[in-house]
């Protein structure tokens, strides 16, 4: 790379955004070259002119003339404004990457009750007319199948026809898991099911606000007529949309280091399951915060049973709207208490990495669980192993200190 171009574009870089966003790279003539998509506008631009590259990359940073960049709101939504943009321009730098009819689309059908498809260009062209929206084109499945994974979990949607017979009505895997609105066993009626799809489309098209509009105007309308269960799920639905977990997008270079901002940490403290307390304790970009701090006095579990206790309070958190989404949560304990942590996030619709720390075989050392969402960031995980030992004995240590007073309070009172 020559050292004027680096020169040309240092200053520039050091004023972009560490957000998410996209970037058209322009020629001389002002025309679009290439067009990508970021989780750090500044990390990703700034590496096209500090480091060497393929013949490829080198050819197109050798024609930058100037680079302009807009934000989003997260990687997700950067990622369909990089599919619109790269339809809308054709630069030449992406389109000659790939023959056109393999680019990869999402398309919502014209059906009664409008399915959700992924499709190849040359798909497009053989079945015209089919297809009431078609989004892309995406460099490929990979990214589509991740981009709908995660999409399905703030706007859940069906991809399968509804039963033709309706004494052999099956529930689909994705109606198991809560995010398929029931199609597959008619649960849901095409008028209903078709607001789903309207605000999958405003939302793919990048108008999130007017998605979450529309969502605050069901949610009133179904708490007027107490339906509360269809109320609270539309909330569910509200939080994930404004605390979208889109890391799964980010490409590899952008996660080499994502800052966990809030970690929560919880533990159970009790005697033969009597005085049963828990404990959430939180650390702010390293430090504990005990304004944040919260303890929880167990309701429902009699007896020893720590994986229910743990059930409990976390139950009890994700029902507060009004706090603060966490980035991690730890929990002091092995496999059986970060499942039962996946159990309720999931059951509840948040989905966020959960860590837990058992003994190892000897009491110095530790073994780190992690969940699906965790093992993206195992290796920085790995790296914060003394943090996470300070999180664990912080919330042992309030959960135990709550656990003391209620048993010195009994015995008082006894």
């Amino acid at each position: 790379m020559k050292k004027s171009t680096q020169l040309r574009f240092s200053k520039f870089v050091k004023h972009l955004p560490k957000t998410p966003g996209v970037y058209l790279m322009k020629n001389v003539k002002g025309e679009v070259i290439y067009v990508g998509r970021a989780g750090s506008l500044k990390k990703r631009v700034s590496s096209y002119f500090i480091k060497a590259h393929d013949a490829k990359t080198e050819a197109l940073v050798s024609h930058v003339a100037s680079i302009d960049c807009k934000k989003t709101d997260s990687v997700l939504e950067a990622t369909f404004k990089e599919a619109e943009l790269i339809k809308k321009h054709q630069p030449k730098y992406n389109i000659e990457q790939k023959d056109d009819k393999s680019f990869i689309y999402v398309v919502i059908t014209k059906d009664i009750y409008p399915r959700v498809l992924v499709a190849r260009g040359r798909e497009l062209e053989k079945t015209p007319g089919l297809y009431q929206a078609v989004f892309g084109p995406f460099k490929s499945r990979d990214l589509v199948q991740s981009l709908l994974k995660l999409v399905r979990k703030i706007i859940p949607f069906s991809a399968c026809k509804p039963p033709r017979d309706q004494k052999k009505i099956k529930p689909c895997f994705y109606n198991h898991l809560g995010l398929c609105p029931g199609v597959c066993t008619l649960a849901i009626t095409p008028r209903e099911y078709k607001k789903i799809i309207k605000n999958l489309i405003l939302f793919f098209s990048g108008k999130r606000k007017r998605v979450i509009a529309n969502l605050v105007r069901e949610m009133e309308r179904l708490s007027k007529e107490e339906d509360f269960e269809s109320a609270a799920r539309i909330r569910n639905q509200l939080h994930n949309l404004k605390h979208i977990c889109d890391v799964a997008l980010m490409k590899k270079e952008e996660i080499s280091r994502i800052p966990f901002r809030r970690i929560e940490g919880y533990d159970v403290s009790n005697i033969s399951g009597k005085y049963a307390v828990g404990s959430m304790v939180v650390f702010i970009n390293g430090e504990p915060d005990k304004k944040e701090y919260r303890k929880f006095k167990i309701k429902t579990v009699e007896g020893i049973n720590d994986t229910e206790m743990l059930k409990e309070i976390l139950r009890r958190r994700f029902t507060h709207k009004e706090w603060s989404l966490p980035d991690l949560i730890f929990i002091d304990g092995g496999t059986a208490q970060v499942n039962a942590g996946v159990e309720i996030a999931r059951s509840m619709n948040f989905f966020v990495p959960i860590v837990g720390i058992a003994k190892g075989k000897t009491r110095k050392k530790v073994e780190l669980i992690f969940n699906k969402e965790a093992k993206i960031f195992k290796k920085e995980i790995m790296e914060l192993r003394e943090l996470f030992a300070r999180v664990r004995d912080e919330a042992h240590r309030f959960a135990l200190s709550y656990h003391k007073k209620l048993r010195k309070f009994a015995i008082k009172h006894s």
